[in-house]
């Protein structure tokens, strides 16, 4: 059988492996042989799982038994509860979906819904690589720096004009991976008008919403476009807990008639997630007033970083939205193209391999991001650093933070 190849479905023939989940393998393997990285490129909370969490994990790590595919009925009551009583949506325990991390469960929903995938440019990476292997036509919508890179809603109109009549689907993060800006409630209220005149379905993904050190009360677009908003989140972020892979998705009351092929479409697919994972993430939404000052201070630390980091940014040159939320910032070297160019840098591709290489720093280039590769632009997450130590600090600051150290020798 030697020599014999595959035959792949044409769709997967140039897919490559996530650029987040690349370079931290990358990142990792040049650690482990001995290099002095800076890994700024993956983004993942560094503080611990709340302790509440674990104990909880511990307890139910007996339960083996498959669960509902929708997922575990005192679950779905707890997410659902959390969600109207933190940001006032219309959640019901029967329309919430439990799966293994909110990426998958976009996926699911890209899979169920027809229409072409809308998505704000720069925007999370696999977005268009999941429309690709479903054969849907991936559009992005340019946005303005000047505006925090944030959607508005004459851009999202101009563009639906463009595609005619029929159903579309828009993916909008918010808090923003990889700008970290939050949209404003008028900004939200206008497109929530422009979605309806459109026919856009919306799958709101909120997975930072609790990372949130903007001064104003988080607002999502299903407090104004409650009928046609899927509300996507789980434990990932705010709760520290990426590798637990659990993700929730609250569908609209006008969805309703989706839940029963999502069911047949998870009993035919990943079954159910993970017993006891489920059983102890009940706490983390049925008891959240017993970690939110925990997730709080972890929130606080965010900001620290990412404030910290924007000001250096802003030091040396270059151009850098304010972040509001989540961890991630999203500079552009678009000052020093001259200088770079001289270097024979010419893309963000280019100027992060330099980075890398010369100064042993791990970013994502914008092209990840769906930005024309000759954008200078940068995606930097700010968690280079040790939570469990930054927590125990009586007086952490910026300073502290190992990443920013080394960014500053790049003055």
């Amino acid at each position: 059988m030697s020599g014999v190849l595959p035959q792949l479905q044409p769709q997967f023939a140039t897919l490559k492996e996530s650029p987040t989940l690349r370079i931290n393998q990358t990142a990792k393997r040049l650690r482990e042989e001995g290099q002095d990285i800076v890994h700024l490129g993956f983004g993942e909370s560094p503080f611990p799982v709340p302790e509440l969490l674990v104990e909880a994990l511990k307890e139910n790590a007996h339960h083996k038994s498959y669960l509902p595919g929708l997922g575990l009925p005192e679950l779905r009551e707890a997410v659902a509860g959390f969600f109207r009583k933190e940001f006032g949506y219309e959640a019901h325990t029967d329309r919430v979906v439990v799966g293994p991390g909110s990426k998958e469960l976009i996926y699911n929903l890209l899979h169920l819904l027809q229409g072409p995938v809308l998505v704000p440019i720069p925007s999370w990476v696999s977005y268009g690589p999941q429309a690709h292997l479903l054969n849907k036509p991936f559009h992005g919508i340019p946005t303005q720096r000047s505006l925090g890179y944030r959607l508005q809603a004459e851009e999202l109109d101009a563009f639906c004009q463009s595609l005619g009549s029929g159903q579309k689907l828009l993916i909008l993060n918010n808090p923003s991976n990889p700008t970290g800006s939050i949209h404003r409630a008028e900004e939200l209220a206008a497109l929530a008008e422009v979605c309806r005149r459109h026919q856009v379905l919306v799958i709101s993904d909120e997975i930072y919403a609790l990372v949130n050190y903007s001064g104003r009360p988080f607002v999502g677009l299903s407090t104004f476009y409650p009928e046609g908003t899927f509300v996507t989140s789980g434990l990932s972020k705010a709760f520290s807990a990426g590798g637990w892979r659990l993700g929730v998705v609250l569908v609209p009351e006008a969805m309703q008639p989706l839940m029963s092929p999502w069911n047949a479409l998870i009993s035919e697919t990943f079954s159910c997630v993970s017993s006891p994972i489920q059983y102890a993430s009940v706490i983390a939404f049925r008891d959240f007033e017993q970690i939110r000052a925990y997730v709080q201070q972890c929130t606080d630390l965010h900001q620290q970083a990412c404030e910290g980091m924007h000001q250096t940014f802003l030091d040396l040159g270059l151009n850098c939205p304010p972040p509001e939320g989540g961890f991630y910032l999203y500079p552009d070297f678009q000052p020093f193209r001259e200088q770079l160019q001289e270097k024979d840098i010419h893309t963000s591709q280019q100027l992060c391999e330099t980075l890398l290489t010369a100064a042993g720093i791990a970013l994502l280039p914008g092209e990840a991001f769906y930005m024309d590769g000759q954008h200078l632009g940068v995606r930097v997450a700010a968690v280079d650093y040790d939570g469990t130590q930054a927590l125990q600090a009586q007086h952490p600051t910026i300073a502290k933070i190992k990443s920013l150290n080394e960014f500053l020798k790049l003055g």
